[in-house]
């Protein structure tokens, strides 16, 4: 049984991996996921935390760090997390070979958690009935890590204009209602996608 730590930035990212996490690595695993008081508050804290999971870090432990690009440079933002996983004494995946094991995985949502619900339509549908099937095909959303004007602001403006959360949207909630029925094979974020094989490739290479 591998045992997964996960570190995120929010409750709404705790939420939504809760559900997403099983359907993407199977049963047989232990997930424990941690909010964070922002992003911030992450990257502030998570070299201490690290080096505190080090002392008795077990053969089957690995580590997920997923963090919200939020209009930041991508790259800088990644490097910034290898850094501080591998100075604390963790093989991070862009550490090592292709196919060889690794104990902490670095990802980033592009540009924020909610592109990867715009990027599964028909889980938005199903969470919200009232949104017209006609959200599939519009030209906007087809690139979901690209939505001008950021992916929270536009789905909150969709749910507002359709009758839903007219006084704010709750983000756990959210992500709780759309995660449930969120299909990780069948989503058109790039993004999601990355994690989501990422994650795969660490259950595969546990023993590698």
């Amino acid at each position: 049984m591998m045992r997964i730590k996960f570190f995120v930035e929010e409750l709404s990212a705790e939420e939504a991996l809760y559900n997403l996490v099983p359907k993407i690595i199977g049963p047989g695993h232990s997930i424990k996921i941690y909010s964070f008081q922002g992003k911030h508050d992450l990257l502030n804290n998570l070299s201490n935390r690290l080096k505190a999971l080090k002392r008795g870090f077990a053969s089957d432990d690995r580590i997920v760090i997923l963090i919200d690009e939020d209009r930041e440079d991508c790259k800088a933002l990644k490097g910034k997390l290898e850094t501080i996983a591998n100075a604390s004494g963790f093989n991070s995946k862009s550490a090592v070979l292709p196919g060889t094991m690794f104990h902490v995985l670095n990802r980033i949502a592009v540009e924020e958690l909610e592109a990867w619900f715009f990027g599964d339509m028909n889980a938005l549908l199903n969470a919200f009935p009232k949104l017209p099937t006609s959200l599939r095909e519009k030209a906007s959303f087809r690139n979901p890590d690209g939505i001008n004007g950021g992916t929270w602001e536009a789905l909150e403006r969709v749910l507002n204009k359709y009758g839903y959360y007219s006084g704010g949207i709750p983000k756990v909630e959210l992500a709780r209602a759309v995660s449930q029925h969120m299909n990780p094979q069948n989503n058109r974020s790039r993004s999601f996608q990355v994690f989501r094989d990422g994650l795969a490739e660490m259950v595969r290479t546990r023993h590698n």
